[in-house]
């Protein structure tokens, strides 16, 4: 085993980098940072560590320009978090698609390179980037291990029932058409920390996670297995999001296209311009949403009440097909600060056995812990999620032994 445990986190986005150092097997994060607007006139970086924060504004061209930036950051005599390259045992990469093949984390070679190769066509925005992430972290720290970790890997493990689509065979044999779902890290890592708060086993623990944010996601786990969850083929399936659309009637589409719409409209129209931002016309963002409806604002109220009834709904749908529910989980930025949004969802869910605790919800605020009634048979958690700690955990489990020889780790890793 290296001498150094220190575990480098990477996010590569078309346009951004974003990087934190763990050091394990304690989980302690020395520091984070991103770089953004890479590739225009003008980039900027930003980092913090326990030392201070650092930020500075320059031409950063390419991702290669960004790794050299981060690297002098982390470097950083006053502010890094590192002294010396040498010092980081592996790099742990968030990738977004990983199809099929891949039900878990995995050391990256040249055929876990192929395989998100191959799967562009399915994560157009995002698995390219990826790629070049790991390729630039290749160069930059060559000889040093790194570890995939999928967006898509956790819900491999769904029935054909919940992941095939009404639709003819060859769409799916020919065309990989299918439910994938998305935000799987950070729905393993939430339920994996749900086990730790309320002493729990996997193994006869059905939890539903909620991942709001601008994108959100709720997930059935069954067992410690994710079972079903509402994204689908791409992001764009599922509830109402902060600029998605969600579920709608697809013939709504044809019905646009006839009436002049391109395709080039209608995918910005349902990706960037629905949702909480589409409904209301004001903001995707909640804080704004809410300031408006305690003015009485009728259409930011409909569109707040329009988010809460769909996922509402996903949660009574997933309490059907777990058959029991032990926990629901509330996560993502307004999962976790979503005071009145949480109460909102919660409301009539009463006849399931969720019964929120209203002095718990804003005592608790954006803190960890239990917010339902004592009384309540379904725990109602908020769990911040921390996706970057997953990828830590995976990768320190898969390069540096953790599972041998730090069997505490293995409280964090569900199936």
């Amino acid at each position: 085993m290296p001498a150094s445990q220190n575990i480098l986190i990477i996010n590569c986005g078309s346009s951004s980098l974003k990087y934190e150092v763990y050091r394990m097997p304690g989980q302690e994060s020395l520091g984070k940072g991103i770089v953004e607007r890479i590739g225009e006139e003008q980039g900027i970086i930003n980092q913090r560590s326990k030392d201070g924060a650092l930020h500075y504004e320059l031409p950063i061209p390419d991702h290669a320009a960004a790794m050299a930036q981060m690297s002098k950051a982390l470097l950083d005599p006053e502010k890094g978090m590192i002294d010396d390259l040498s010092q980081i045992a592996a790099v742990g990469h968030r990738v977004v698609h990983g199809g099929e093949k891949y039900a878990s984390s995995v050391i990256i070679d040249d055929d876990v390179i192929a395989a998100i190769e191959e799967n562009i066509e399915l994560a157009p925005l995002h698995n390219p980037a990826n790629l070049t992430g790991i390729r630039e972290a290749q160069k930059l720290l060559p000889g040093v291990p790194q570890t995939a970790v999928f967006d898509t890997a956790f819900h491999q493990a769904m029935p054909a029932s919940a992941y095939l689509y009404g639709l003819p065979r060859e769409m799916y044999e020919k065309h990989r058409i299918r439910r994938y779902g998305f935000h799987g890290t950070s729905h393993r890592y939430v339920a994996a920390r749900a086990m730790t708060l309320m002493k729990r086993s996997p193994e006869n623990t059905n939890v539903i996670s909620c991942h709001l944010g601008n994108g959100a996601s709720v997930t059935a786990i069954e067992n410690g297995v994710s079972v079903d969850t509402s994204m689908g083929f791409t992001p764009l399936e599922g509830v109402m999001m902060g600029t998605r659309c969600g579920d709608i009637d697809p013939s709504i589409i044809f019905y646009l296209l006839e009436r002049g719409y391109t395709e080039k409209d209608l995918y910005r129209i349902l990706n960037k311009k629905s949702g909480l931002l589409g409904l209301s016309g004001i903001s995707n963002d909640l804080r704004d949403l809410e300031s408006e409806a305690e003015k009485g604002n009728r259409v930011a109220i409909e569109a707040l009440d329009a988010y809460a009834y769909r996922i509402r709904k996903y949660i009574g749908a997933y309490s059907a097909i777990l058959v029991k529910v032990d926990i629901l989980i509330f996560t993502g930025g307004i999962g976790q600060y979503g005071i009145i949004m949480r109460r909102r969802i919660c409301n009539r869910l009463e006849n399931l056995g969720i019964v929120i605790d209203y002095h718990k919800n804003v005592q608790n605020s954006a803190q960890e812990g239990v917010i339902s009634k004592d009384y309540s048979r379904i725990s109602i958690l908020v769990v911040p999620t921390n996706e970057e700690m997953q990828i830590a955990i995976d990768t320190f489990n898969l390069i540096l032994g953790a599972a041998s020889e730090h069997p505490e780790m293995n409280r964090h890793v569900l199936i």
